[in-house]
């Protein structure tokens, strides 16, 4: 990605369809294999999965991400699911959810940048998903 006078871009413009990061995302909920053939050593899925540190955290005070921690450039919750996430700006997001075999990809254009100003929406909208799939 380049801007208007050529020069490339390092923080962000990866281009994908919602289907891509879909695949991506099942990619992960399957330990690292698609289409039969391992892409990522299931051993840097278990490293993502299991998350970072907590205390370290818990420093950067997210209050809407009480229990959760980062790992790799993931989201990890912490939860009873062990899910977790990618997180891009302006909303976008792949949810993966081992425990209820589901993925989630989302991309919006809310008019902020940091995911604060949409997770009260999006995260209990993932866990309700959830929910009704487990039913």
């Amino acid at each position: 990605m380049v801007d208007s006078i050529g020069t490339e871009s390092g923080g962000g413009g990866l281009n994908t369809t919602l289907r891509d990061l879909a695949r991506f995302g099942e990619m992960m909920r399957n330990k690292g294999r698609f289409n039969g053939k391992q892409i990522i050593p299931a051993a840097a899925v278990a490293d993502i999965e299991k998350g970072g540190n907590k205390d370290d955290f818990v420093k950067a005070n997210y209050t809407l991400l009480k229990g959760w921690s980062y790992r790799d450039m993931w989201w990890v919750t912490h939860n009873e699911h062990n899910a977790y996430m990618a997180r891009g700006i302006y909303g976008q997001s792949i949810w993966v959810d081992p425990k209820a075999e589901m993925v989630i990809v989302r991309y919006a254009s809310h008019p902020m940048a940091g995911n604060a100003a949409n997770d009260p929406v999006t995260l209990p909208a993932y866990m309700a998903v959830t929910n009704a799939l487990m039913k």
